[in-house]
């Protein structure tokens, strides 16, 4: 179960995670990922915050728009790909103004 910091706020009875740490790992079938990669990529598509969420808790995070994308290839013995997507949080800080 993944450790959530107590004081975070409640939304629809789900905890929305903006700080700490929180590390999710399931296994799903081929279908159910398709669906969720489907859902991120709507999000990408559609603004700068992207939302995930399980029926405990929510994250929502702006994102930068520069995204790491990562493909790691194993082909010796039990072969493996491993994809990894990795968003920055966007920064909301206003650059200075100079007189």
């Amino acid at each position: 179960m993944p450790e959530i910091p107590e004081d975070e706020q409640k939304e629809e009875g789900k905890r929305v995670v903006k700080e700490g740490d929180l590390e999710h790992e399931i296994y799903l079938n081929k279908s159910q990922v398709a669906d969720f990669l489907e859902s991120v990529a709507k999000q990408l598509r559609e603004g700068d915050t992207l939302t995930i969420e399980t029926s405990e808790w929510k994250i929502p995070f702006k994102f930068r728009d520069e995204i790491e994308l990562d493909i790691d290839f194993e082909g010796y013995g039990e072969r493996e790909l491993e994809i990894e997507i990795e968003f920055k949080g966007k920064r909301d800080d206003e650059a200075p103004t100079i007189s």
